[in-house]
């Protein structure tokens, strides 16, 4: 082949080769359209996520079914293996340790329903505040409650020591100091009921300590995510009557 064909030649290849590419360039910066669309997922929001006054209602709807002795039936195993892995209680309920008071009965609701936190007197310490913000911060209950009851052996226990200046053996003595404020406080109102009125105000000043707990409680309440209430179980009847 003579010289001048194989110049043409080098020439019309490398003019294919700059014209290929300008080609990819081109269709490279078109805009890529996939052929279906993809919509925003809509996140679903948990079983839990309820109002406040909801969760109350559904509580003392329950324990008047409880008192008047037509509780819904359960099947206590339905469910069980999705509970395995994950839980939505629409309540905190701070409870007496009391063998003849169990939330999760006397308020009518099933596994998983309610998040309990129990002590003789229920009264609240460094646990049980750490145990109620890990139930607000990470489970999402809507309620918290403390919840007290009639004829307390706790508080009666607190009263008689603090009027008669009675000394206790082993880890007693803690136990009365945190109820002793409540006593002390219903003495001063001279109530013809000491244990009754002592039974109140231990409620009541938990549910203060409570709603002055920062920063999860305090701004879980500022952002009406929760309420915070108080209650009195009645061992006679089974009500709860809300204070």
């Amino acid at each position: 082949m003579c010289e001048h064909c194989r110049a043409s030649l080098k020439a019309v290849s490398r003019r294919g080769v700059i014209a290929g590419a300008a080609t990819l360039l081109a269709a490279s910066a078109l805009p890529f359209a996939p052929a279906h669309a993809e919509e925003p997922a809509t996140e679903t929001p948990p079983p839990n996520a309820i109002r406040p006054a909801v969760a109350l209602d559904r509580l003392m709807q329950g324990n008047a079914r409880y008192a008047a002795g037509a509780p819904e039936e359960k099947d206590f195993s339905a469910g069980r293996a999705a509970r395995e892995e994950v839980q939505y209680p629409i309540a905190a309920i701070l409870g007496c340790s009391d063998s003849r008071v169990s939330p999760e009965l006397l308020f009518d609701q099933g596994p998983g329903d309610v998040f309990v936190v129990r002590v003789a007197g229920n009264f609240l310490n460094e646990d049980g505040f750490a145990s109620i913000e890990y139930a607000v911060q990470f489970l999402g209950v809507r309620l918290v409650m403390v919840l007290g009851h009639t004829n307390c052996g706790a508080v009666a226990a607190a009263v008689k020591v603090v009027k008669e200046r009675i000394e206790l053996p082993g880890h007693l003595p803690d136990l009365i100091k945190s109820i002793e404020p409540a006593v002390i406080a219903a003495h001063g109102r001279h109530p013809s009921d000491l244990v009754a009125a002592a039974i109140e105000e231990n409620v009541r000043l938990n549910v203060k300590r409570l709603i002055d707990d920062a920063p999860i409680i305090s701004e879980a309440l500022a952002a009406k995510k929760i309420a915070v209430s108080g209650g009195i179980y009645d061992l006679a009847t089974g009500k709860v009557r809300l204070i």
